[in-house]
């Protein structure tokens, strides 16, 4: 397990007794290396705690210490001759970022897992956080798909004469810095309900043009809402004020914009916005009076004939 791979595993909250290996081999200090050397043979293993006669951990030793050893011709050597006593250990209520970073600074290749009374409970490798790793991404994957395969299901498993889902968001005006939140999230929905992804492509598009043009242009923002049901998505977009004095030259002549120029300096409004919407939509409506504020109606059909 390489250092990058590391960096990844802190981004997962999980502790370290959910992965660490419980079944921990253990050797005294009275063995000697020749019985060490037998252990890690019959057990494939490349390092052991090291316990005293109560059971304590006291050290650790491993197969480069056997094999510096045996170089030097210590063949009869004990273990507590020859184990590090410099213990690096990490507890079972870590996070297993905290254990990631442990082997990352240390470059040590296992740790001794304690309980909160200090007594050896488990043996941590950075294998074990790779197959931790692997297995939460597995359950967040089932968990995932489990949570797609209701969603899509949800307007067939309902019974009613006429089911819809309502989003509702609040946008605020000159707010850049959350602009395309809302679209991210209406797509988020329309993809776990299965819609083709073409669908939700224009969707996103249309949502997210509408989203930012009441963010450049209306005076208080305003408000999109989005009806989905088992044949379409409707999305209805809101403000109050100031309203399109040129509707037609807004809905057909390339680049028209009322964009403020300290707008356009940060890279927003290139007037497409409109055409951009038409483009997407199966049918769209609009409605504005200047100095009451604009009402957009989207509306895409969820399935083809």
């Amino acid at each position: 397990m390489s250092s990058h791979e590391i960096t990844h595993v802190q981004k997962l909250v999980f502790r370290v007794g959910q992965v660490m290996t419980r079944r921990v081999i253990t050797i005294t200090l009275t063995n000697t290396l020749l019985e060490l050397k037998e252990v890690m043979r019959q057990r494939r293993i490349s390092g052991v705690p090291v316990v005293n006669d109560a059971g304590v951990l006291v050290g650790i030793i491993s197969i480069e210490d056997l094999l510096r050893a045996f170089e030097q011709g210590a063949l009869n050597a004990t273990v507590a001759e020859r184990m590090s006593t410099t213990l690096i250990t990490v507890r079972d209520t870590d996070l297993v970022d905290v254990a990631a970073q442990k082997f990352q600074q240390t470059g040590v290749g296992r740790m001794p897992v304690l309980d909160a009374q200090d007594r050896l409970v488990g043996m941590l490798t950075k294998g074990d956080i790779t197959r931790g790793l692997l297995a939460e991404v597995q359950a967040e994957t089932q968990d995932e798909e489990i949570a797609r395969f209701r969603a899509s299901h949800i307007f067939r498993d309902v019974e009613s004469d006429h089911t819809s889902l309502t989003l509702r968001y609040t946008i605020p005006a000159r707010d850049f810095t959350h602009g395309g939140e809302a679209s991210s999230k209406i797509k988020r929905t329309l993809m776990r309900l299965g819609t083709d992804p073409q669908i939700v492509r224009r969707a996103a598009i249309a949502t997210y043009e509408a989203e930012m043009n009441l963010i450049i242009h209306a005076d208080h923002g305003g408000q999109i809402t989005a009806e989905i049901d088992a044949s379409q998505v409707t999305l209805i977009v809101q403000d109050d004020g100031p309203g399109i004095r040129d509707l037609k030259r807004a809905l057909e002549e390339i680049g028209y914009t009322t964009t403020p120029p300290e707008i356009k300096q940060l890279g927003f409004g290139g007037g497409m916005g409109l055409k951009n919407i038409r483009k997407c939509a199966d049918q769209m409506k609009i409605e504005s009076q200047v100095g009451r504020g604009t009402r957009l109606e989207i509306s895409l059909r969820l399935h083809t004939d």
